[in-house]
C-alpha cells in the first residue's frame, strides 16, 4: 500500500538537517541556560543567537522574539495580557478563526466581560474591510483586532498590511496568528503595523512544541506563565534549546529555498485543481482556495460531489489506502461538529457535502496526486 501524506497544514515532516542540528545540540548543549557556569553560558549564547536570526527575518529586534511552546500559547499570550493588563475593552475578531483564538476570546469574554464583534466575511471567507473600518469607527474603549493571516482550513489570505494600516489609523492593537504563514511568505514588520503575532514551528519542517510570539517593543504585555526571568521575563521555565535551535534552522533553511519550493509546490496545487476538474463531476473549491492570488499556495479545500452517508466514511476509506488528508483544522478531528469555518461560507446544500482538505509540502509528488484522483474515482 502506498504512503500518500497530504495534511501539511497540520504538521509537517521535519527535514533531515533539521534532525541533525537538534541531535547535536541534544548532545553537546545540555547546559541550563540561566546557570553561570561555562555549560550554563554556551547554551544562553546558542539561544540568542537563534533569537538573532529568528528576528531579521521579520525586520524586527531580537527583544521583540519570545520562544514559547508553540502557537496556540503565543496567541494566549498576546490575547490574554492585552485584555488583562493593557485595558483592552473590546476585540473584533472573525468566526473563522483558529481556535487557539477563538476560543480564547470567548474565555476572555466570559472572565472579564469585554465586548467581542465580529467582522462580516463574504461568500469565500474574505473579510469586509469596510465593516472593519466601521467596527473601528465605533469604539468607545481599548481594541484589539484579532485576524490570521492564512486560514488554516481553507488557506484565504488577508492583507495583512491593509488590515493593520486601518487598526493604526484607529489607535486599535493588531494581532494575526500567522501560523500557517511563516515559513512561506515574507513578512516585514517594519512595514506592516502589527503588534502580536504567534507562530509554530512545525508547519514549516521544524520540531512540535515550540513557536515564538513577536511582541512589539513597548507594548506593555505581561506574562502568561510566572516563574522565572526567562524570555525577558515574558515566559518563564527552562528553555526548550534543541526546539528553539531547531525552529531557527528549519526558519533559515524555509526561506533560503523559499522560491524554488513556493514554485514547485503551486505546480502541485494547479496540477491537482486540473486533475479534480477533469476527473471528477461537480467537484467545487471551498473559499479562495482555488485561487492563487487569495489563497495560500499551501491549501486546497475541496467539497466532492459525494452523498451525505458517503462522507462519513470517504476520511476513514482514503486512510485504509494509505492516504492522510483532513475534515478540517486538526485541533477538531474527534469532534462530532462540522467545520466552524465551513459553516460560514457553504449553504446548507454543499455543508451536507464531504470536504476535504488537502495540503502540500516540497515532498509531495505529481504521482501522489494521479494515486489520490484514482482512489476517489474508485470511492465514487
Amino acid at each position: 500500500m502506498k504512503s500518500v501524506y497530504f495534511d501539511n497544514a497540520a504538521t509537517t515532516q521535519l527535514r533531515p538537517e533539521i534532525i541533525e542540528k537538534m541531535t547535536q545540540v541534544m548532545h553537546q548543549n545540555y547546559g541550563n541556560a540561566s546557570s553561570t557556569h561555562s555549560f550554563g553560558r554556551a547554551t544562553k549564547a546558542l539561544i540568542e543567537q537563534a533569537r538573532k536570526a529568528v528576528a531579521k527575518y521579520f525586520n524586527v529586534t531580537a527583544s521583540e522574539i519570545i520562544f514559547t511552546a508553540g502557537g496556540t500559547e503565543a496567541d494566549n499570550l498576546a490575547l490574554t495580557s492585552a485584555v488583562r493588563d493593557l485595558s483592552v475593552k473590546r476585540i473584533i475578531t472573525s468566526k473563522i478563526e483558529h481556535h487557539a483564538v477563538f476560543n480564547t476570546v470567548l474565555q476572555l469574554k466570559k472572565q472579564y466581560g469585554i465586548s467581542v464583534d465580529y467582522v462580516n466575511l463574504d461568500g469565500t471567507g474574505q473579510i469586509d474591510h469596510l465593516h472593519l473600518k466601521q467596527l473601528l469607527q465605533s469604539s468607545n474603549g481599548k481594541t484589539l483586532v484579532s485576524l490570521m493571516h492564512v486560514n488554516n482550513e481553507v488557506g484565504n489570505i488577508l492583507d495583512l498590511k491593509r488590515v493593520g494600516q486601518l487598526c493604526e489609523d484607529h489607535q486599535a492593537l493588531f494581532h494575526s496568528d500567522t501560523v500557517q504563514s511563516v515559513g512561506h511568505y515574507i513578512i516585514d514588520l517594519q512595514d506592516i503595523p502589527l503588534d502580536f503575532m504567534a507562530v509554530s514551528a512545525h508547519k514549516f519542517h521544524g520540531p512540535k512544541g515550540v513557536g515564538f510570539a513577536f511582541v512589539r517593543k513597548k507594548s506593555g504585555l505581561k506574562p502568561l506563565i510566572f516563574g522565572g526571568e526567562q524570555e525577558r521575563g515574558l515566559r518563564a521555565g527552562t528553555e526548550s534549546v534543541h526546539n528553539i535551535i531547531g525552529m531557527a534552522e528549519a526558519l533559515k533553511l524555509s526561506y533560503f529555498n523559499l522560491d524554488e519550493e513556493k514554485f514547485y509546490i503551486q505546480n502541485l496545487k494547479e496540477y491537482f485543481i486540473e486533475r479534480l476538474k477533469t476527473e471528477i463531476e461537480g467537484v467545487k473549491f471551498n473559499g479562495t482556495s482555488s485561487d492563487f492570488e487569495k489563497s495560500a499556495y499551501t491549501v486546497l479545500n475541496v467539497c466532492l460531489p459525494f452523498s451525505p452517508e458517503k462522507e462519513s466514511i470517504l476520511l476513514f476509506q482514503l486512510d485504509l489506502k494509505g492516504i492522510a488528508c483532513s475534515k478540517g483544522s486538526a485541533c477538531q478531528s474527534g469532534s462530532p461538529k462540522g467545520s466552524h469555518v465551513l459553516s460560514q461560507i457553504l449553504n446548507n446544500e454543499d455543508l451536507e457535502k464531504p470536504s476535504l482538505r488537502f495540503s502540500f509540502s516540497k515532498y509531495n509528488t505529481k504521482d501522489e496526486i494521479d494515486y489520490v484522483i484514482e482512489v476517489l474515482k474508485e470511492f465514487i
